[in-house]
């Protein structure tokens, strides 16, 4: 029996089956490559899924938290407070969009930066509604099943969910969901279901993640802010996993011109350590009563030092200009694949900078999801040495998340593989 068989034999018996995983046991990384227990390597196009922006183990961010580690390594900020959280909030402060005072407080997870900006938003404007978009995913916490826009696997099975949230349609051209439609119905929605009112916050995912890689248009965005403009509503940016130069802005929500009034930021944010944040408008931040926001390992010392590293490479190595060259890359290549006669089953290709995926479907004249084969792509990818994830909210999507620090022979190199990848799994169903 291999390695990697006995840990899923092991795994089996003593992890939460809840805990979904995949087939492939890490032994060690270094930026996009990954080694398995059983020492065979992987280029990696899942990176933590956008956690790794900066590599696996960029000798910056390595080096920066062993010297923090020399120092301390937890104090609590709530007991004892130190610089690196002050200097990193000050940072992210004049690193989000918008022309105006900001604060930050840092945290753990994204779904403890998206429950703490909505709890931000219901003290600022002592309403309690909030308005999220149908593919969304907001983590799994209580009022972050609630904001998701997809019921298995994140709220199947769990009970009710807080009350006052509601979904409008996220437009989205490939599946005929126009700008002017999701407008509508959130226009008919302000009359017939909340009264705008009562809504505290907006929250939107500039490019959802687990929704398979939809780009908001910038028009709906500016139109969304607007709106919230008209009816004093916080306008909450989701960029857990479209943040950190992986758009080709440091920021997705940048493209659209205009700047939301909270963002949420956690994983490429330090680079493999655990680590989220809220930055917003100084006033909304600062609407939560004193001790009513944080918790004990929020803002961990060695996490923030590796933060302040992640923020010096992207500078230092022009992250954001090479995501767009990425991702200009690997849409060349996977456009090129689906016009060749045979690929009808690759619907759709989109991206915004390194954030690329593409949608499998049974045939382009109905549109309906292929999940059998994107799953067997993604597990022919995975024998032959890439690293791939499916998502969308019909689980017929593959994404693509290399690290921005990736090198391009690499780069090829994983997209020759995803290429055999796609017409191995074509041919095998045609078979």
């Amino acid at each position: 029996m291999s390695n990697t068989e006995q840990l899923k034999a092991r795994r089996a018996d003593a992890v939460a089956n809840g805990v979904a995983t995949r087939g492939i046991y890490a032994a060690r990384a270094e930026n996009a490559e990954l080694w398995d227990v059983d020492g065979k390597r992987f280029i990696d196009f899942a990176v933590g899924i956008a956690v790794n922006n900066t590599g696996h183990r960029h000798p910056k961010i390595m080096a920066a938290v062993a010297q923090q580690a020399e120092a301390f390594t937890h104090t609590c900020f709530h007991v004892a407070p130190y610089e690196g959280y002050v200097k990193l909030a000050e940072r992210l402060n004049a690193a989000t969009p918008g022309d105006f005072a900001k604060k930050t407080m840092l945290v753990t997870t994204g779904a403890e930066a998206v429950e703490n900006a909505v709890k931000m938003a219901r003290a600022f404007t002592g309403r309690s509604g909030v308005i999220a978009f149908t593919g969304a995913f907001h983590g799994r916490t209580l009022m972050g099943m609630a904001l998701c826009g997809k019921v298995t696997p994140y709220k199947k099975a769990f009970g009710a969910m807080p009350p006052e949230v509601v979904h409008v349609p996220f437009p989205n051209a490939f599946h005929g969901v126009t700008v002017e439609q999701s407008l509508s119905v959130l226009d008919n929605m302000f009359k017939s279901s909340i009264d705008p009112e009562r809504v505290a916050a907006m929250i939107i995912e500039p490019v959802q993640g687990e929704g398979g890689f939809n780009i908001a248009p910038p028009e709906f965005l500016r139109a969304l802010r607007k709106i919230c403009d008209e009816h004093g509503i916080v306008l909450i940016a989701d960029e857990v996993q479209a943040g950190m130069a992986r758009t080709g802005k440091m920021f997705a929500f940048e493209h659209s011109g205009v700047a939301a009034d909270l963002v949420t930021m956690a994983k490429g944010l330090a680079g493999g350590f655990p680590l989220s944040a809220v930055t917003g408008r100084a006033e909304v931040v600062d609407a939560a009563p004193v001790g009513g926001i944080g918790g004990t390992y929020a803002g961990n010392p060695l996490a923030v030092a590796a933060s302040h590293a992640v923020l010096d490479v992207i500078d230092e190595e022009n992250l954001c200009t090479r995501a767009t060259e990425i991702g200009d890359r690997i849409t060349a290549r996977l456009t090129d694949i689906a016009a060749r006669q045979g690929m009808e089953a690759i619907g759709d290709v989109r991206g915004l900078g390194a954030m690329v995926a593409f949608e499998l479907v049974t045939d382009r004249d109905t549109n309906a999801p292929d999940t059998a084969l994107t799953q067997a792509i993604v597990a022919e990818a995975e024998a032959r040495g890439l690293i791939i994830l499916p998502c969308g909210t019909r689980a017929n999507a593959v994404r693509l998340l290399p690290p921005l620090t990736v090198p391009m022979d690499q780069l090829d190199e994983a997209l020759d593989i995803l290429e055999a990848s796609i017409e191995a799994a074509i041919n095998a169903k045609g078979a």
